[in-house]
């Protein structure tokens, strides 16, 4: 019995407690963002009120965020653009992974740094030179823009993460399909495909987080209010000069936050995964 005791005390001081207070830690943003947007006026700018309690809740910021704003239309550019734009570049990083880590050819390796170093290169050296493309192609103010250009920065994610995770994947496997009569690219579907499950959905969860949130783009490419996205739209809107609406602005950015929040929820295990490689077998 002291034995048990001994370790469920071990255990209690190195992983529960940390991890309460860890998980206070994350979730704090989120009842901040909720605490605010519910305290009425007279709460939320007076000093002496507790700033972790709201005593008189009210949705009146709820209210004015979807009546006065264009919200929901925001939330819908936002999902549009996020799904195109990810569906756009896992397709693209799949192929390009695939070729770079199975694909023997002079030159691989470097072209796989150098697709990964455009990862690297800041956007904001990059909206004024696709400002020019986007206007040329008549884009400007249109979804269409940012779905040209966020490709420009998550393809190389992609394709840098699926390589390294196709690597981790057995050649065996693949070379048994083929033996069998099976072309590269039906080995590829059904063998390869199926097995890179958790690094294709951890790359497609970073491609949407990345695209849900980009500000720099859609406020350069984006100006009526009937085509901005939730991060544009909620800033642009909600201040006012030096007047901020902030039980609004935290309405906007809870909402905002939760898709996300909600896909790292149920796939946190294929993410984890998909940065730790597959499992050889």
């Amino acid at each position: 019995m002291a034995a048990v005791g001994e370790t469920f005390t071990k255990k209690l001081f190195s992983f529960y407690i940390p991890l309460f207070f860890f998980t206070i830690l994350m979730l704090f943003p989120f009842y901040w963002m909720f605490i605010t947007s519910i305290k009425p006026n007279r709460e939320l700018y007076n000093v002496k009120s507790l700033p972790f309690w709201v005593f008189n809740p009210t949705l009146e910021h709820w209210k004015y965020l979807f009546k006065n704003t264009l919200f929901t239309r925001w939330a819908l550019n936002t999902l549009f653009i996020s799904i195109v734009s990810t569906a756009i570049s896992l397709i693209s990083g799949i192929m390009a992974g695939y070729a770079l880590s199975r694909l023997r050819f002079k030159g691989a390796s470097a072209l796989g740094i150098a697709i990964f170093i455009t990862y690297l290169v800041p956007p904001t050296l990059l909206f004024i030179p696709l400002a020019e493309v986007v206007h040329n192609f008549n884009l400007l103010d249109t979804p269409w823009a940012l779905i040209l250009t966020y490709p420009t920065f998550l393809i190389p994610f992609c394709t840098w993460l699926l390589s390294g995770y196709f690597k981790t994947i057995p050649k065996e496997l693949e070379e048994c399909a083929r033996i069998d009569g099976a072309t590269r690219l039906q080995a590829m579907i059904w063998i390869i495909l199926p097995l890179a499950t958790p690094g294709i959905l951890s790359a497609g969860m970073f491609a949407f987080t990345l695209s849900w949130n980009e500000f720099i783009y859609a406020l350069v490419f984006l100006s009526s209010p009937t085509q901005k996205t939730i991060p544009v739209g909620v800033v642009s809107e909600l201040i006012k000069g030096d007047v901020f609406f902030w039980g609004s602005l935290m309405a906007g950015a809870l909402f905002g936050s939760i898709p996300v929040a909600l896909i790292y929820s149920f796939f946190v295990e294929h993410y984890v995964t998909g940065l730790t490689g597959a499992v050889k077998g």
